[in-house]
């Protein structure tokens, strides 16, 4: 059964030592950027009309940060994934160049992981599955569409699941890409494979988090959810 509230683990020393700005001002723009679809100098901006004076390197510089430390200190409040996963891949551009991003969702909505890979093949589908399977208990059913991949790395990695591949199926995934995508439009580009990487595993934790997929901040009413999560988060960085 799952607790009411998780209570996040404290760490020995703050990462916001040695920054100019206080956490209270970091982890709102980290939250902005990866929860609206802003751009860098549009947090920016809205930072400036509340006095608050910083670049939008800056804050940049925050959510590649602050964003993978956000989501370890949230990780031992998070729902195990359900047991029928719907995987799929769909593309992101990088410098120009169209990468693969795989994901993953389960039955109750929950995005279990996201991998950017530069090559669709063998080795990225395993690495996405093994990295995938470190959430929880192993799934029952695996949706997929018909890349040849797909079958040989379930049959590694999980002999006893069910292997969907029937039309339709993945309907539920390929709909989720379009959050991820209206997200990204915003930033006209990423110029990185690491930026890429934290904000896409960054808009699945701000995903998560609001549709109920983590035990922090549950006991506030659901529209201060998310600023509460991060608020508590941050005391622990």
């Amino acid at each position: 059964m799952r607790a009411a509230r998780c209570v996040v683990p404290s760490v020995a020393s703050s990462a916001f030592a040695g920054f100019r700005f206080p956490p209270e001002v970091i982890t709102l723009a980290v939250r902005w950027y990866l929860r609206f679809g802003l751009s860098y100098r549009d947090v920016e901006e809205l930072l400036a009309e509340r006095g608050i004076d910083v670049d939008h390197v800056t804050i940049y510089r925050w959510v590649q940060r602050f964003t993978p430390l956000l989501i370890d200190a949230a990780r031992p409040c998070r729902h195990s994934p359900g047991d029928r996963w719907c995987v799929d891949e769909t593309y992101v551009k990088v410098a120009g160049q169209w990468v693969y991003l795989y994901r993953a969702i389960d039955q109750f909505g929950q995005v279990i992981d996201v991998l950017v890979s530069e090559k669709r093949d063998l080795a990225a589908t395993r690495r996405f599955f093994t990295r995938a399977l470190e959430h929880g208990p192993r799934p029952t059913e695996v949706s997929t569409d018909r890349a040849p991949a797909y079958p040989r790395v379930l049959d590694e990695l999980l002999p006893a699941a069910c292997h969907v591949m029937e039309q339709y199926a993945n309907n539920g995934i390929e709909a989720d890409h379009g959050r991820l995508k209206s997200r990204l439009r915003p930033m006209r580009g990423l110029k990185r494979l690491r930026s890429a990487r934290v904000i896409s595993a960054g808009h699945v934790f701000v995903q998560n988090l609001r549709r109920g997929h983590y035990d922090i901040a549950t006991h506030i009413n659901r529209s201060h959810q998310l600023p509460a999560a991060f608020a508590e988060l941050a005391l622990v960085l």
